[in-house]
């Protein structure tokens, strides 16, 4: 697949890159990193994403020229989806758009789209596999373009906190950092530059904190409510899954995000034992092992039950 990869891009002159909607950082930073890539090359590339980007994603080289439309009847030589388990959550009808189209990710059971099928579930990142894709072409990686790797496998990783945090991960980021990188901008960026609004949302959010009995799962939830109290869109939520996670012997942690009357966002995280991916796959979701997400319906009161109940089945009796 990369040399597949390597001469589409070589025979292409205009690209169309975009990602899964509610773009997270390895999905956008990946989908800039490969425009200004092909850019500096001297291709016709266009970002496209049908969400926003987040504002603690505005410092990436490029992020202002991110489009969420196309005109009728645009086409491009190639277009890249990346990171998206299912062509369906790029939400644009991609292939009349183009002659030949690449998948790139590295979720598993990642769908069999396109022309040409670049999926590595052992990849760190989606930007990982860009990398590789460059390194390929014999590009010299410019400030710009590893800033956006940098970022990417840094906010894949957790800061290299989780267990897809493996040794090309490393070795990629130090190349980044040689190449240019300032790894305490890409924090402050990432991790330092929140808004006033977010951490009032995470003080109502974690009022909702529950832990079950066992101690092994831990869960919270925000809901429209909170997000109008807060005067706030749904990105103001992003990570908070993180917190529960945290709690001292949880094993599963949750996080539930209202988006519509009876409908709840549900993302997970598992520490290592659990498989969070499968369960997501049962409710019609999608994800790895340790990291995954699905849809629940219901009352908040019901979907928190029902979490924490499928997340029960999961726990090893003998823990």
């Amino acid at each position: 697949m990369l040399n597949k990869t390597i001469e589409a891009i070589r025979a292409g002159e205009t690209f169309l890159v975009l990602a899964h909607e509610g773009p997270d950082g390895d999905a956008l930073a990946s989908t800039l990193a490969l425009v200004n890539a092909l850019q500096e090359m001297g291709k016709q590339a266009t970002a496209f994403n049908i969400d926003a980007v987040p504002d603690k994603l505005s410092f990436l080289p490029g992020a202002d020229r991110v489009v969420n439309s196309l005109q009728d009847g645009q086409t491009f030589d190639v277009a890249f989806v990346l990171d998206v388990g299912e062509l369906r959550r790029a939400r644009l009808d991609v292939r009349p758009r183009c002659k030949t189209l690449i998948n790139v990710d590295h979720h598993p059971f990642s769908e069999d789209f396109g022309d040409i099928y670049f999926v590595d579930i052992q990849a760190s990142a989606t930007a990982a596999i860009l990398y590789r894709i460059l390194k390929g072409l014999d590009y010299s990686f410019s400030p710009a373009v590893a800033l956006c790797i940098y970022t990417a496998i840094i906010s894949d990783t957790g800061s290299f906190r989780y267990s897809s945090a493996n040794s090309e991960a490393f070795a990629i980021a130090g190349e980044m950092v040689a190449a240019g990188v300032d790894p305490w901008y890409v924090a402050g960026g990432l991790y330092e530059s929140q808004e006033v609004e977010r951490l009032q949302l995470l003080g109502l959010a974690l009022n909702t904190l529950k832990v079950s009995p066992c101690g092994r799962c831990a869960g919270m939830y925000v809901t429209q409510q909170m997000f109008d109290q807060v005067g706030v869109g749904a990105e103001f939520a992003d990570s908070f899954v993180n917190y529960p996670r945290s709690v001292n012997g949880v094993e599963v942690a949750f996080f539930l995000r209202q988006a519509a009357l009876t409908t709840f966002k549900l993302s997970m995280r598992s520490k290592g034992k659990v498989d969070v991916g499968s369960l997501a796959r049962e409710l019609g979701g999608g994800g790895h092992h340790n990291a995954a997400g699905a849809e629940l319906q219901g009352t908040v009161a019901e979907v928190l039950d029902k979490a924490f109940q499928h997340i029960a089945l999961l726990l090893p009796v003998d823990s």
